[in-house]
């Protein structure tokens, strides 16, 4: 099992600090998330059914009908690598969401990660190329075209291009979901980050239909609950709450960078949801903000750090404290 954000159980006890005390930043998830009230009650009585309602609303949000529901990304990261005959080269970010790699090394798969600019160039080379679009937790965005062109490369030897666009909804324009239908491109999204709703485990899969036949087998019956299909499907039809949360987000995130600027910690990277930054102190970072009940995502092999949003001006007050308080502490060393 690979580490993740939101531990905050386990930092309580490493910490000794009461888990109700804690600010969570080490998510990249909208801390304004889309208000579930409540449920009709044959929702958590009956089996879940497709095609409630879901699969529409998904395909008018995303933009293709071409899709397959599953329980979070989570769920296709773990089952494409079994569509694939074992050993296949697969090339992805070096610095990127790990469970990628995990998944397809744990299936006998070949797995090596590339800087940026190397992996503009082994696309040739590769039977599968795996881009978090954009990526995390680095912010890194490919270009469409760009990507296109790979899936054409990659589809003329019968490989796959699969982009991540966990943190897509806020930049549209750029996703790939419209191009979905065409062999060896498969996109993965989520309502985990820009919604808020991770808990309910909801995601989607768009590929051309053979693959999503494959996967649906794979997968089973009933991959997501009727709780969580009832909460996805509202979400995804609620587009005024939509366009305030993009604005919100967006603004917030540009005020998360103004502010690490300030105090001596420039982003190299982000969104907005997020931001990244490297440094030779992320460790005493992490650990210094940690120590005073904040809680953000550790980098090691990059010496890197991300920040997700506060949620209100009593945590945007916290953290802003605690930077001047470690740009203190830095400069008395």
């Amino acid at each position: 099992m690979l580490d993740h954000g939101g531990g905050i159980l386990a930092a309580a006890r490493r910490y000794g600090i009461p888990v109700g005390d804690w600010l969570d930043l080490s998510t990249g998830l909208n801390p304004h998330g889309w208000p579930v009230g409540n449920l009709p009650a044959e929702v958590w009585q009956r089996l879940p059914q497709e095609h409630d309602g879901l699969e529409d609303a998904a395909a008018a949000y995303y933009g293709s009908p071409s899709l397959l529901p599953v329980a979070g990304s989570q769920a296709a990261i773990q089952s494409l690598p079994l569509l694939r005959t074992p050993g296949s080269r697969v090339g992805m970010l070096a610095a990127s969401y790990a469970e990628h790699a995990h998944a397809w090394a744990r299936h006998g798969h070949v797995v090596t990660g590339f800087a940026e600019h190397e992996l503009l160039d082994a696309v040739a080379e590769l039977d599968v190329v795996l881009v978090c679009n954009p990526n995390n937790p680095t912010g890194w965005q490919v270009p469409p075209e760009t990507l296109l062109g790979w899936r054409e490369n990659l589809a003329a030897r019968g490989g796959w291009l699969i982009v991540d666009e966990a943190f897509m909804d806020c930049t549209p324009q750029h996703s790939l979901v419209p191009f979905v239908g065409e062999p060896g491109l498969i996109v993965l999204r989520s309502l985990g980050k820009f919604f808020g709703l991770a808990g309910a485990r909801v995601g989607f899969v768009f590929a051309w239909r053979e693959l999503l036949d494959a996967l649906r087998e794979e997968l089973g019956p009933w991959t997501i609950s009727g709780p969580g299909r009832a909460v996805a499907k509202a979400a995804l039809r609620d587009t005024n709450w939509q366009v305030v949360a993009l604005g919100q987000l967006t603004a917030e995130s540009a005020r998360l960078a103004a502010l690490l600027t300030e105090h001596g910690l420039p982003p190299a990277g982000g969104t907005a949801l997020f931001q990244w930054l490297t440094t030779p102190h992320a460790a005493e970072l992490h650990d210094f903000l940690a120590a005073r009940g904040i809680l953000i995502r550790h980098f090691a092999t990059s010496n890197s750090v991300r920040f997700g949003l506060p949620a209100d001006e009593g945590d945007w007050k916290r953290l802003a404290a605690a930077l001047a308080d470690f740009s203190m502490d830095s400069v008395t060393k």
